[in-house]
């Protein structure tokens, strides 16, 4: 019996490091369609009623939200780059620096910290710590 229990613990274990592995592929595909301006393939990793919290500035409910904020803010892919991925159980974090281009055609250069939920194999919610940094050189 007590090889049985710790034949299921190791499962158990196994399992969890399996989901958080698969939580950080999926982040990663992610982002490779943000990369290449895939953005209906993106919004494929997220939960229809997603939330996505700029912590403040503003909040996205839903799908059609992203959507609408990416066509508005997005108008050309952004160039970034991940500098760490942490996972812990349903949450993914990456740190990084993303540039993207204003209205006004100029590149901003952003630091970001997105803590990621995800719930049955999509991104569920995102919180999302962006500030504005100096320019950067090496994407």
């Amino acid at each position: 019996m007590l090889k049985q229990i710790e034949a299921l613990a190791l499962f158990c274990k196994l399992e969890f490091w399996h989901m958080l592995s698969d939580n950080k592929m999926i982040l990663e595909r992610a982002n490779e369609a943000i990369a290449r301006g895939d953005y209906e393939a993106f919004l494929a990793f997220c939960s229809e009623d997603t939330l996505w919290t700029f912590v403040g500035e503003t909040v996205l409910r839903g799908k059609q939200a992203v959507r609408k904020y990416m066509a508005e803010v997005y108008v050309e892919p952004p160039k970034f780059i991940v500098e760490n991925m942490i996972a812990e159980g349903e949450f993914v974090t990456a740190l990084g620096r993303i540039c993207i281009r204003d209205e006004d055609g100029h590149m901003v250069d952003n630091a970001y910290c997105d803590v990621w939920r995800f719930q049955n194999g999509k991104m569920a919610e995102l919180k999302a710590f962006v500030i504005k940094a100096s320019c950067m050189h090496t994407v």
